[in-house]
């Protein structure tokens, strides 16, 4: 049998194509490594040769340079076991979405409060046990500070006091700031 004409599925490796789509999804990892702060990659068991060619991806500011050197990264990408980078880095993603997901929703609250003279009593019965007077009075005071331009204090304070309440109601800590 001709090897040229034998069908590529038969000596069980994958496609050239395959191979190729293989290459640039370990690049694609290594561009994500790039984008992390060292702390981030602290936390990451990686190579040192791997974790040297990130610090220097991060330096380089020339395109090309940077493109060659991403290459570099997906080739030592190969070396390894990418899997607990991949968890690593969906962990991360995850919990940014759920973060910004959350505060969407504080700021949807917090948009309806104001824009709603009835709004305070759906927001009671879905976070029971909230200081409804304590955001009585910060709604109030936004509204006046609205009036009179004043500085945006109280509606942060507003976000802020919103953000607890949600917190706590998905048995999450209180963050400060």
């Amino acid at each position: 049998m001709n090897p040229v004409t034998d069908d590529p599925e038969d000596d069980g490796r994958p496609s050239k194509s395959q191979r190729k789509r293989d290459m640039t999804a370990l690049q694609d990892i290594g561009a994500e490594l790039v984008t992390l702060n060292p702390d981030q990659l602290a936390k990451i068991e990686l190579p040192e040769r791997l974790l040297e060619a990130i610090v220097e991806a991060q330096r380089l500011r020339s395109r090309e340079g940077r493109r060659r050197q991403l290459q570099f990264i997906g080739k030592l990408m190969r070396e390894i076991d990418p899997a607990p980078i991949r968890a690593r880095l969906e962990l991360w993603n995850g919990a940014a979405r759920e973060g910004t997901a959350q505060q969407k929703l504080i700021e949807r609250w917090r948009d309806r409060l104001l824009s709603e003279d009835d709004a305070l009593t759906p927001f009671a019965a879905e976070y029971a046990g909230c200081d409804l007077q304590h955001l009585r009075s910060l709604i109030t005071s936004v509204k006046r500070d609205r009036e009179h331009n004043r500085t945006p204090k109280n509606y942060r304070e507003l976000f802020r006091t919103i953000r607890d309440i949600v917190a706590a109601h998905n048995g999450e800590p209180a963050q400060s700031g």
